[in-house]
């Protein structure tokens, strides 16, 4: 995300999910729920709201009240796995799309970024590794622990999850003070664990970017693929190369960066070409892409499994008011009138 894009320190807001998992947490490890709904100001039928935004200062606070009533300084470790599992429909989604482990992180590079405005996981190379990197949009976030043990919990077990072959953490940086009690981080991390470093990073061996992904189940595959089958089988409307366009831009759609440029590279084009080729269907670039969403985001509202937030970051999306008012001018209402219908 550009600089100019990102939102200023007063306007930074998460969604209900951020919220939930922590009050879950909170309440799994014997906190008092009624307490602290009180303590915050909110309410359950808040929490259920998913077009709900609240301050991320909220969520920091929010998680110091946590950490001190279930006295756990570990508590972003717990987040970690809630939120893995809450996001396994994204994963199940990307992996019927991928065959490599390389294809995965280009698809899905930070599934962070639906949570609200608090930063994303990148990918680097290193040397004969690979790190994902935790990049907070607070940098006075660094220091404390919360984000970075939530974010890169999150990535260590969709990494060891989504490939035949098992991937471990060959090492963990954190950019906060070694803690007094390491047993929890060494369980979601290994041994090898470095404190007060530049940036909160874990490191996986560069060769498993040519692991194989796990193959869904067939069932799993037809219901996952069913309701958009249909956008990709041959028909008069669409000529094959429209028809690999909007593939390639299905597969790409979830990574957030989805341009002109992008699509030609995955395609083995020039961007002139890819012009050029949609010129002569009698149509361009942005409107394949904005016809693909629009029905895409129909397709996707029919699946209960996913979330209104799911939605907007499997078309792309960089929060779901964005997705929102895309849908609203494409169809005249919103996505959760829309699935009410």
């Amino acid at each position: 995300m550009p600089v100019s894009d990102l939102p200023a320190a007063s306007e930074r807001a998460v969604n209900s999910s951020a919220f939930k998992a922590l009050f879950q947490a909170a309440e799994a490890l014997g906190a008092d729920i009624t307490a602290l709904f009180t303590e915050m100001g909110v309410t359950l039928s808040e929490l259920e709201d998913s077009d709900r935004r609240y301050p991320v200062s909220d969520l920091f606070r929010l998680y110091e009240l946590v950490a001190h009533k279930v006295a756990s300084p570990d508590i972003g470790l717990y987040i970690g796995r809630i939120d893995y599992v809450n996001r396994l429909n994204l994963q199940l989604y990307a992996c019927s799309a991928c065959t490599t482990f390389r294809e995965y992180l280009n698809v899905m590079p930070s599934v962070l970024r639906i949570v609200g405005d608090i930063g994303e996981v990148k990918v680097r190379r290193e040397g004969e590794f690979i790190r994902l990197d935790w990049q907070p949009l607070a940098p006075e976030s660094a220091a404390q622990r919360y984000l970075s043990d939530s974010s890169l919990s999150v990535a260590a077990a969709i990494v060891n999850s989504v490939c035949v072959r098992p991937i471990p953490i060959r090492a963990a940086h954190f950019s906060y003070a070694e803690p007094a009690d390491l047993d929890l981080l060494k369980q979601q991390f290994g041994d090898c664990l470095r404190f007060d470093q530049p940036t909160s990073c874990v490191y996986l061996d560069r060769a498993c970017l040519d692991y194989a992904l796990i193959k869904l189940d067939a069932n799993w595959v037809q219901a996952l693929a069913q309701p958009i089958r249909y956008l990709f089988e041959d028909n008069s409307n669409n000529n094959d190369f429209v028809l690999a366009v909007r593939k390639t831009l299905l597969r790409l759609l979830p990574s957030g960066d989805m341009n002109i440029d992008r699509a030609a590279e995955a395609l083995g084009i020039s961007r002139r070409t890819l012009q050029r080729r949609l010129a002569a269907q009698g149509t361009q670039f942005l409107q394949v892409l904005q016809e693909l969403r629009a029905e895409l985001a129909i397709q996707y509202l029919g699946d209960e499994r996913l979330s209104i937030t799911d939605i907007a970051f499997l078309l792309g999306y960089m929060d779901q008011s964005s997705f929102s008012g895309a849908f609203r001018s494409w169809h005249g209402q919103s996505p959760r009138d829309y699935r009410k219908q």
